[in-house]
């Protein structure tokens, strides 16, 4: 008995690796189209790769890497979830809340937004100058990070 279920244990490791399997495409083609409208409305930049995870078959997210080093993640139905930039540019004012800007505004004046992050919990901010931030669903500052 013990036997079996070492075999069975087995089989299921070497089938792991199959299930979560990872597809490359250079350029946007392999996306959904929110996430296509979504880049071609706010960055200038090109796709330069797409990596499509897929967990047991099924597409679980899309990392994007733009022209100018930019990466956007996005969930299976192509809503964005992360934007990541260089120091040297800045997460398009287009994709922030307004409520987020407006603080970042009032509170890091010479501050440039570098990343965003949008979960079910709400909102996290990293500024060009290492300060994060913490923000609601609703866009409203809860605390700065550490």
């Amino acid at each position: 008995m013990k036997k079996i279920g070492l075999i069975l244990i087995m089989s299921l490791m070497s089938i792991l690796p199959v299930l979560a399997k990872k597809t490359y495409c250079h350029d946007g083609s392999c996306l959904p189209t929110a996430a296509t409208v979504v880049l071609k409305k706010n960055f200038k930049s090109q796709v330069s790769l797409v990596k499509v995870d897929k967990d047991f078959g099924r597409v679980s997210e899309y990392e994007v890497v733009l022209r100018d080093g930019t990466e956007v993640t996005f969930d299976k139905a192509g809503n964005w979830k992360e934007i990541e930039t260089s120091n040297r540019s800045k997460v398009p004012d287009s994709m922030i809340p307004a409520p987020i800007l407006q603080y970042v505004k009032e509170h890091q004046n010479k501050a440039k937004i570098v990343g965003i992050e949008k979960d079910r919990m709400g909102y996290e901010v990293t500024l060009n100058n290492g300060v994060e931030m913490k923000f609601d669903r609703a866009a409203r500052f809860l605390k700065y990070d550490d």
